[in-house]
């Protein structure tokens, strides 16, 4: 891939990780982060990229602290302008990006611009078989998390409701999803190949599901 980098406002958050073709409602408060929306708006794309802040920095949040170099770019698709200021904006993962290099905030410009390209999702014809033949693994795993979580919605989890759903944007919409910590989650969003991605995602659920079981007397962590 030859692509050219190009520059995107950057937006750091320490719990809050976002997958291509996902979407998370944000609440925007900070007076550079208000002007980095408004700019955004403005703009043709309406682009934010949004990366994940390593724990051991999140103190320094208040500053600019370092960022994990692969983000996810996402499209404003919603925006709400609040009396204070604030914005109420729903972002839309459009595509998983590598910070290139960055330029700190300057003169009237208070937040941070990258220089980014595309890290595309990786999916060859021997991945889809793979992915197709996981699938059922996958759904098990979802019910089973389901069952010990939100047990009334498990009705919802019928076997014909995702089947159109593409490979890549169903790992990507489960692994947003999921209540996993903001470290496990992007180490989802680094791996390119969706099929080891997939694998991933069944290893925390299955993770998850055991922590569950150990905190319920009787409870098995054992899921086929």
């Amino acid at each position: 891939m030859n692509e050219e980098p190009d520059e995107i406002p950057l937006f750091p958050l320490p719990d809050v990780v976002l997958f291509p073709l996902s979407t998370v409602p944000l609440y925007i408060f900070e007076p550079r982060y208000r002007q980095m929306t408004a700019d955004s708006l403005r703009g043709a794309t309406r682009r934010i990229a949004m990366v994940a802040v390593d724990e051991a920095h999140w103190p320094e949040m208040q500053g600019d602290p370092p960022v994990c170099e692969i983000g996810c770019e996402g499209e404003i698709v919603a925006a709400e302008k609040n009396d204070d200021g604030s914005y109420k904006i729903l972002l839309r993962g459009t595509r998983r990006v590598r910070i290139v290099s960055e330029s700190p905030p300057d003169g009237e410009r208070l937040y941070r611009i990258a220089r980014v390209e595309t890290r595309p999702d990786v999916i060859d014809d021997e991945d889809r078989e793979a992915l197709r033949n996981t699938r059922s693994e996958l759904f098990v795993l979802l019910a089973a998390l389901v069952q010990r979580t939100v047990p009334d919605h498990a009705h919802q989890l019928g076997s014909d409701r995702f089947k159109s759903i593409e490979d890549a944007a169903l790992v990507n919409a489960l692994a947003q999803a999921m209540n996993f910590e903001p470290r496990d989650k992007q180490q989802l969003l680094a791996v390119d190949r969706v099929r080891d991605r997939q694998r991933m995602l069944c290893e925390l659920m299955r993770f998850r599901i055991a922590e569950l079981d150990s905190r319920t007397p009787g409870g098995s962590s054992t899921v086929h």
